[in-house]
């Protein structure tokens, strides 16, 4: 099972755009539910959401881009950096 993990950051200037864009987000993620390993938002230091990680099955790393690509998110231009890169589970 190839695993690939998704690092995106949010511009800081993002205002409401990742409220906003959520529920196609969430819609995007449920293609591959089944796949994910982990998803959730990194928070910053008031707690708020400031990215993303994404850890999942994709068949190689043309594939995984090509899903944070199309990322809802992606498209709406929340990400100030989106790193896409191969990913070996050590544990659990």
């Amino acid at each position: 099972m190839p695993l690939f993990a998704i690092v995106a950051h949010d511009r800081r200037d993002a205002g409401t755009l990742r409220a906003d864009t959520r529920p196609h987000h969430l819609v995007h993620l449920e293609a591959i539910a089944a796949r994910i390993v982990v998803a959730g938002p990194m928070l910053g230091e008031s707690g708020a959401p400031a990215g993303s990680i994404i850890i999942a099955d994709f068949a190689d790393l043309p594939a995984a881009q090509a899903f944070a690509d199309a990322d809802p998110y992606a498209l709406a231009g929340l990400f100030e950096s989106v790193a896409v890169t191969g990913f070996r589970q050590v544990f659990p």
